[in-house]
């Protein structure tokens, strides 16, 4: 997501995505058309006593839609600081909080695998929405009485209505996200509950494929009901069950697998020099099979030259310039006792292809891919050394 900072709240970085601010238009604009309608639901079930005439003329809607979207959103930071409050609680740092076309995100730097711990983090949202709504219903009580002589009767009811409208939406928006679709919070219960008694991997499968199952049917109440909005949630919910599953089944299946145990030591490994024509290096490429290279001077690591390093300089002129003019000196290395799976979320963080294996002392000592993470994958897989139904019990 494309975002930028606006601020920060108990240190916790707050960002808005530039999705954000196209949807935040769109909401003001449903809730600003929307209005008669709410008025009569909020007149019926909380005895608003909203005249409508004095609320839907002149630019009013569309100021209380704003409102109300604001509102709403302002709601959805504070369910996700409910989120992040109690992870940092529990020593798990909050990277940041984005707002988004969907709600928001609090970006965990790992998730927790004790089920208490989950399920804590995984509930607080929803109860700091169920807090909103009880206050925003609280101040639309107290604002009759408070507004009564001081403000005109359009701008009473325009509150009332921005109030209750509040009070009824982050109720709901509680309620919905406690349906068990992972990863939303109730999957995240789900999970919590499933881990009890199986492995954490295990449990994180059964509830992703729940949550997948909750998102078909939301596509399909969206695709009935032309709703682009549940339809993008179901798509999101889908993509992020999938995604969280894999890298949970990942973890466990490398859990004691370290970098040294994959990667390709230096014994093994092809070098270029920076001398090495950049017209040498696409044959080596070629006939090796490789497309990235360590570039090693007086047997000291200095560099990394890839294919894309390689293929900016012009056929005719590979003669001419070496490794040394085109080599990345900024060098993405590991260390040889990481673990593997640390290797492979650093790879993805980057979008890199392979890092650099380096002891403490800065001497590379081997490479490894993202392919050598793939590979060893398969083979544990295959091998049977990761079964989930055969992992140690988790304690309670």
């Amino acid at each position: 997501m494309k975002s930028f900072r606006i601020g920060s709240l108990f240190g916790i970085p707050i960002k808005l995505d530039i999705t954000f601010l196209l949807i935040l238009p769109f909401f003001a604009w449903i809730i600003g058309v929307q209005i008669e309608p709410v008025v009569d639901l909020l007149n019926d079930f909380m005895g608003a006593d909203i005249a409508s005439a004095a609320i839907t003329t002149g630019t009013t809607p569309w100021i209380l839609g704003l409102a109300a979207a604001l509102g709403l959103f302002g709601g959805v930071l504070l369910h996700e600081l409910g989120h992040s409050l109690t992870a940092q609680k529990y020593g798990f740092p909050i990277e940041s909080i984005t707002l988004w076309l969907l709600g928001g995100i609090a970006a965990l730097s790992e998730m927790p695998e004790d089920w208490r711990q989950e399920f804590n983090i995984a509930i607080a949202g929803p109860i700091v929405s169920v807090l909103v709504g009880v206050a925003s219903y609280g101040l639309f009580l107290l604002t009759p009485g408070l507004l009564e002589g001081v403000a005109s009767p359009a701008v009473i009811d325009g509150t009332l209505f921005v109030l209750g409208y509040l009070a009824l939406l982050n109720v709901a928006l509680a309620i919905f996200n406690m349906v068990p679709a992972f990863p939303m919070d109730g999957g995240r219960v789900l999970r919590a509950m499933l881990a009890r008694n199986r492995p954490y991997a295990k449990a994180t499968q059964q509830a992703a494929s729940i949550g997948k199952m909750f998102a078909i049917l939301m596509g399909l109440f969206g695709v009935v009901w032309f709703n682009i909005l549940l339809i993008a949630v179901a798509f999101f919910i889908y993509i992020a069950a999938t995604t969280e599953s894999r890298q949970v089944t990942m973890k466990a299946a490398f859990e004691g697998v370290s970098v040294a145990d994959i990667m390709t030591p230096t014994r093994d490994l092809d070098t270029v020099t920076t001398q090495t024509s950049i017209a040498d290096l696409i044959n080596r490429m070629f006939t090796e099979r490789h497309t990235g290279y360590p570039v090693m001077d007086d047997g000291h690591l200095v560099g990394l030259v890839t294919l894309s390093d390689a293929r900016d300089i012009k056929p005719v002129e590979r003669d001419a310039f070496t490794v040394a003019d085109v080599m990345t000196t900024e060098l993405k290395t590991i260390e040889p006792s990481s673990d593997a799976m640390t290797a492979l979320e650093q790879m993805q963080r980057g979008d890199i292809g392979r890092l650099l294996v380096v002891d403490p002392h800065g001497d590379l000592v081997g490479l490894i891919t993202r392919t050598d993470l793939m590979t060893a994958l398969n083979i544990i897989r295959q091998s049977g050394a990761f079964a989930p139904s055969s992992e140690a019990h988790p304690s309670d």
